[in-house]
């Protein structure tokens, strides 16, 4: 089936999410649609799902004009999605969840199961999908999880796929086979629009590449275009994407975490006995499909989780019985994995989230009084240091880009005299160039002999960045290796194979 978007403008107030958008998938054709996050990549096919209604313009579906009210209208025309986060519920079984609204029943007014399970048997045989009708969601691994939800996409006859960032969740091998059942789906005249940021993933399975950037389309390439080539259409500019760094100068064991443990609010144990040691001078970077204990650690090192068990010493001193305060104040710096929530207050300006950490104390504050000549010119400072792009300090962070609200927090975080810094996801939902600039800044840290730990569920940034890996699976740690190990080594750690032989701890 062929599509066809014709100038789709979606605005939501002031915001222009989608300008004038144009876009044809022909049939049978894998069709990437690339570009950062907030770039209007997924709002573009929550229009053409029907989930939103456009300001202006149209979609057709082999020459004909579609008028979707909703995501039913979308589905019985054939168009299916695979969403980033799974629609699926965990205590039902596959064909259970396949069957979901759209229900048949038997001649007596019971629901006709056998006839969903003979649909799943069916479809997953034709693509190899090996998936069990009667399994429960909750009981199987991400990867078929994520095979299910293709399975209810074509039980519904859909004729046209869109793939929204599908390889989030997923492990390296897991990735592969995602995009062997994306060429299986091609094969089958099936066509696939394929959303991502990723430029790996674009190179090795689109037929054709549309960038889109700040909600317009500016630009086409085929999958022969380089990285380099692809990362400069995306924010408009030649980008740097190799990182450069020097072998390690390592000192003496700074961070060491014996045998901690994390239960989490719902009394789930998400950290397991995990133990590890950071030295000065080093990047450790944590390893993990998102989900296996990452986030906990990262706040039980800070104070965020109260029900801990184990040890964390920095420098010889105990801080797991220390305020968060005390632990900041005791050189801990900090980027949370959401920055809007956890690491900026939106309603401030630049000028008062550089000083969050140090409200309190001088020199921002002196006798009581805020100090507004020294915070001026300390966030003028540190702002032009950092590249924060603004209309001058005293503008509200909540109207920044991601890459710049990004860098506030780099530049607070950085701008004291650190013993440990701990990145959590330091590049999620920022730009090429912006992530280019942060990874350099977290190199020089390590350099300037801090021990650095960084939490990330991108391969390509750990594999940049770590001097060693720690990877975590269900909130054990698998293995500590080489900042060399290969991929598809850390790939099969990820889904929780110890790797045998010497090399298992580094």
């Amino acid at each position: 089936m062929k599509l066809e978007l014709r100038g789709i403008t979606k605005k939501f107030g002031a915001l222009v999410a989608n300008d004038h958008i144009d876009l044809t998938v022909e049939a049978g054709e894998i069709h990437c649609l690339l570009g950062e996050n907030g770039a209007g990549k997924s709002t573009l096919m929550n229009v053409l799902y029907g989930l939103y209604q456009a300001d202006e313009g149209e979609i057709l579906l082999d020459d004909v004009v579609q008028n979707f009210a909703g995501p039913g209208d979308a589905m019985n025309a054939g168009i299916g999605m695979v969403h980033q986060h799974f629609m699926l519920i965990p205590v039902f079984t596959v064909a259970e969840n396949v069957m979901l609204g759209h229900e048949s029943t038997t001649f007596g007014g019971r629901l006709d199961l056998a006839a969903a399970r003979e649909k799943v048997r069916e479809i997953s045989e034709r693509f190899g999908f090996h998936v069990d009708p009667d399994a429960l969601i909750g009981e199987l691994p991400v990867g078929v999880q994520q095979r299910v939800e293709i399975i209810k996409a074509l039980s519904r006859d859909a004729r046209v796929l869109v793939f929204d960032e599908p390889t989030a969740v997923l492990t390296p091998q897991e990735t592969d086979e995602l995009m062997g059942i994306m060429r299986q789906l091609r094969e089958s005249g099936t066509s696939i629009v394929f959303i991502t940021h990723k430029l790996r993933e674009v190179r090795e399975v689109a037929d054709r590449i549309t960038v889109i950037r700040l909600g317009k389309v500016v630009g086409e390439a085929a999958p022969s275009a380089t990285n380099a080539e692809l990362a400069s259409l995306m924010v408009g500019r030649a980008v740097e994407l190799t990182v450069h760094k020097n072998p390690p100068q390592l000192g003496d064991e700074a961070l060491v975490v014996s045998n901690l443990s994390v239960i989490d609010h719902v009394g789930q144990l998400v950290v397991n006995d995990v133990s590890f040691e950071v030295r000065r001078g080093e990047i450790l970077a944590v390893a993990g499909v998102q989900g296996n204990g990452q986030t906990e650690l990262t706040e039980a090192i800070l104070g965020l989780q109260s029900r801990v068990t184990g040890s964390i010493e920095l420098d010889g001193r105990e801080l797991r019985h220390l305020s968060v305060r005390k632990i900041l104040n005791a050189g801990v710096g900090f980027i949370p994995e959401d920055r809007q929530d956890d690491g900026l207050v939106g309603e401030f300006t630049i000028a008062e989230n550089l000083m969050l950490d140090r409200s309190d104390q001088p020199p921002f504050v002196k006798a009581g009084s805020l100090q507004l000549g020294y915070l001026n010119d300390f966030a003028e400072a540190k702002s032009k240091e950092f590249d924060v792009r603004s209309q001058g300090i005293g503008t509200k962070v909540g109207r920044l880009s991601g890459g710049n609200q990004q860098k506030v927090v780099l530049a607070r975080e950085l701008s004291r005299e650190l013993r440990l810094f701990v990145a959590a996801q330091p590049t999620r939902g920022i730009d090429v160039g912006s992530i280019e600039f942060v990874h350099k800044r977290i190199v020089e840290t390590r350099d300037a002999g801090v021990p650095v730990v960084v939490v990330s569920t991108e391969l390509d940034e750990v594999v940049a960045l770590a001097d060693r890996i720690m990877v975590m699976y269900r909130g054990k740690v698998v293995g500590i290796v080489p900042g060399t190990t290969p991929r598809d080594v850390l790939g099969l750690m990820m889904a929780g194979e110890v790797p045998a032989g010497e090399g298992a701890a580094a």
